[in-house]
């Protein structure tokens, strides 16, 4: 068996010989077909008992040569647009005429509503015409198109699709809105195109996942990927954002096993529409190397079908628990009923929240406005997304209070510009992330911006002359610096055996670095009454 390790280019026998190396356009090939192994490829060795800290240390030395491209862009970045599509009813005469005047090589087939049902490509034409000769061209596209379709989102990342092209040995993918429907396609050519190099292929292994135990590989692997892209170059920032993703995929993964094997143990298809949320840091997609689980379910269903939901809640909670990601001591989770609630429960939740306003109340909404779905029915978190925005504008006294609130957090900086520790650390979530993030979402909701992310909702802000250039500018500089010092020191702390949490030792730092730290908090002590209290 092959070690369940998500960054993969090629594979070596116990020998120590590779035997396999993937190429972006022709897929898996041998090592005999003259491939040049010392050309950036990742190793991954075979064998029954390449476990424990000897799996580990292949993984860490794997990730030292990462290449970091498919890191720090997005599919958007890359795919080709328009899509060519058509619905699956047209003749296959058809499709393949609106391909030769598109100049496409494949066409993905549509439903009524406009979302993909699978593909048509040259490749599948020639197998057909070998078979069945031009008899075939009669059959419409929905007859002979591949089905289901492999499909990815737009705002992945490029690591996402080439793992995915990977696993299935594609040589098209699909990328699609949040409702399913194409809007570009990615080849592996086009990929190569893109970076002229060999090309690192990432098995998507979280998709591959039967169990928690079978995501622990992905979450053990984040803390040598971010220690690899941060020497690569890539900012902090992108770096959380990549975390956060796994987080969500390995989020939506779990809902998926767990939906799954309650059909399978007889609790039978869930009982109306609803959306499994992924809260805090993960729906910002800002995550560092320190997590727990935040999550929440909104559903259209009724009072007697919370037992259903509750079911699924407990599984979600348990296989990602399972895969390493510990369960939430503020009891944060789908499980449990407070964040398990129909879409008419949780508006009036919300009215509750923004209108009698409590400082547990202040907590859930600090958690619960940065959430993001990631399974289900998208368009069901859409509505309960406007709902809050809505009723927490309307709200003047929730907004002067969450001002208020981000006004009076400190940022842990002496009268002398000294840093105040305890215990020779800095909380740096506390003082210096809480108050740029809490400013960030409190402009967000005044001016009813939906984006989640701290930089994203200040770019909104100044996009909309809400925020001056300047302080934009200062705001995300002060995020790249806390961020990467927060990196750095858990990354630090792991290598020398100390649980990572978000205490930095500022002594640890160069020169260069305090003198940063210290601007980023200074400016911060600022810029966090401007815009918490500048209106």
């Amino acid at each position: 068996m092959f070690l369940r390790f998500p960054y993969v280019a090629a594979l070596y026998d116990s020998n120590n010989h590779p035997f396999e190396y993937w190429d972006g356009t022709f897929g898996w090939v041998s090592g005999g077909d003259g491939i040049s192994w010392e050309q950036g490829v990742i190793p991954l060795r075979y064998g029954e008992g390449n476990s424990g800290d000897t799996a580990m240390n292949d993984q860490n030395s794997a990730l030292a040569r990462i290449d970091s491209f498919p890191y720090r862009h997005r599919l958007h970045e890359v795919m080709s647009t328009p899509v060519l599509t058509g619905l699956e009813d047209i003749p296959l005469a058809e499709a393949i005429r609106r391909m030769d005047e598109s100049r496409v090589s494949s066409m993905v087939g549509v439903d009524a509503q406009g979302r993909a049902l699978g593909i048509f490509t040259e490749r599948d034409l020639l197998r057909l015409l070998a078979a069945n000769g031009c008899e075939v061209l009669k059959r419409s596209l929905g007859e002979v198109m591949t089905r289901p379709v492999a499909v990815v989102r737009a705002d992945a990342f490029v690591f996402v699709a080439l793992g995915k092209m990977t696993r299935f040995g594609l040589r098209h993918l699909v990328v699609v809105d949040r409702d399913r429907k194409p809007i570009g396609m990615v080849t592996g050519r086009a990929l190569l195109k893109v970076r002229a190099s060999h090309a690192l292929v990432i098995g998507d292994s979280v998709d591959e996942a039967r169990s928690g135990e079978d995501m622990q590989a992905p979450i053990a692997a984040l803390p040598g990927l971010a220690r690899s892209l941060l020497a690569e170059g890539v900012s902090a920032g992108q770096v959380t954002s990549v975390v956060a993703l796994t987080l969500r995929d390995l989020t939506a993964r779990a809902a998926e096993l767990a939906e799954q094997a309650m059909a399978a143990d007889g609790w039978g298809a869930p009982p109306a529409p609803y959306a499994v949320l992924i809260l805090g840091s993960g729906g910002r997609g800002e995550s560092l190397l320190v997590f727990d689980q935040d999550n929440a379910i909104v559903h259209r269903g009724g009072p007697g079908d919370d037992v259903w939901y509750a079911e699924l809640g407990r599984r979600l909670n348990q296989t990602l628990a399972e895969a390493g990601i510990p369960l939430c001591d503020g009891k944060v989770m789908a499980g449990e009923a407070r964040w398990r609630k129909s879409l008419e429960d949780w508006k009036t939740e919300i009215h509750n929240w923004v209108f009698s306003v409590e400082n547990q109340t202040v907590m859930y909404c600090d958690i619960f406005y940065d959430f993001q779905p990631v399974w289900g029915d998208y368009a069901l978190a859409d509505e309960l997304r406007d709902y809050a925005i809505e009723k927490a504008a309307q709200s003047g006294f929730f907004l002067q209070y969450l001002a208020r609130n981000v006004a009076q957090m400190d940022v842990s900086l002496g009268l002398f510009g000294g840093f105040i520790t305890t215990n020779g650390r800095l909380n740096a979530k506390k003082y210096a992330l809480l108050p740029l993030v809490s400013a960030a979402r409190q402009r967000a909701i005044r001016a009813h911006i939906a984006a989640t992310g701290t930089d994203q909702r200040y770019d909104a802000l100044r996009e909309m002359d809400l925020l001056h250039e300047d302080d934009h500018r200062d705001l995300i500089d002060v995020h790249e610096v806390v961020l990467r010092i927060m990196l750095e020191q858990q990354l630090a702390d792991l290598a020398d055996g100390i649980p990572a949490t978000a205490n930095i030792d500022p002594r640890r730092l160069d020169k260069n670095t305090r003198k940063r730290l210290r601007w980023s908090l200074g400016r911060l002590r600022v810029l966090k009454t401007v815009c918490g209290m500048g209106g």
